[in-house]
């Protein structure tokens, strides 16, 4: 079930890594950069594989044991090996599916029209050493990258550090100090307003409160009328 293998720095016995057989048949990236392999006899079956890393090595042919063992690779790194001449990539045109492929610190490089003349003879790639044909760089990652880059994106969107959000509320606080002044002001004006409005309806209360007193008082007058009067009518009975 293992889809990525990375064994950079391991030591290869004899053209071929130790473990490294048909079983690994959903591998679909291998790279195996400066282990000392001197050829690709040995390679395991793996037909999955779409990208393989075999830079710093010391290569210099067989390299049409690619197309029979790993025949959907889409990219292939054989920077810093030994490969010399054109006759040594030919055999790469039986991978139809290759886009990339990088010959980079190869001495094939040194050549005259190195570049015109791979794109001639693997008419198939798009990319050679991380160019394409008009010097247009190759992009960082591919589809299954650009997937993620979205999900992060979308991550970011759904939930992100809450720093990010107080710094942007203390920036929007900041921003408005300038127009606190000018609000004091108004506020300072209504509330002045106000205050004189109630001091005019304590007034109001206080007058009504002295005409309950007032009033209060006939009651009471009244009521000592009466005192009398109903005194009167206790002697006559």
């Amino acid at each position: 079930q293992v889809t990525e293998l990375v064994l950079d720095n391991c030591r290869s016995s004899n053209g071929e890594i130790e473990g490294l057989n048909d079983s690994f048949k959903e591998l679909q990236f291998l790279s195996m950069a400066n282990v000392e392999l001197t050829s690709l006899a040995k390679l395991p079956m793996l037909s999955k594989l779409r990208k393989l890393e075999l830079s710093d090595n010391v290569i210099s042919g067989g390299l049409e044991v690619l197309a029979e063992r790993c025949p959907n690779l889409t990219y292939l790194n054989l920077s810093g090996n030994k490969i010399k001449d054109l006759g040594t990539v030919e055999a790469l045109q039986n991978l139809k599916n290759l886009k990339s492929l990088d010959l980079f610190n190869c001495e094939i490089t040194n050549l005259e029209d190195y570049r015109d003349s791979i794109f001639e003879l693997l008419q198939q790639i798009t990319y050679l050493d991380g160019f394409d044909q008009e010097d247009n760089e190759a992009p960082d990652s591919e589809d299954d990258d650009d997937e993620g880059d979205e999900d992060d994106d979308d991550d970011e969107n759904e939930a992100g550090p809450p720093g990010e959000y107080e710094e942007e509320d203390d920036e929007d606080d900041g921003g408005s100090d300038l127009g606190e002044g000018e609000e004091e002001e108004e506020v300072g004006l209504s509330y002045l307003m106000k205050e004189e409005i109630q001091d005019e309806e304590d007034d109001d209360d206080y007058i009504e409160g002295g005409d309950e007193e007032e009033e209060a008082e006939g009651v009471r007058g009244e009521k000592r009328k009466r005192e009398p009067e109903d005194e009167g009518e206790e002697e006559e009975d």
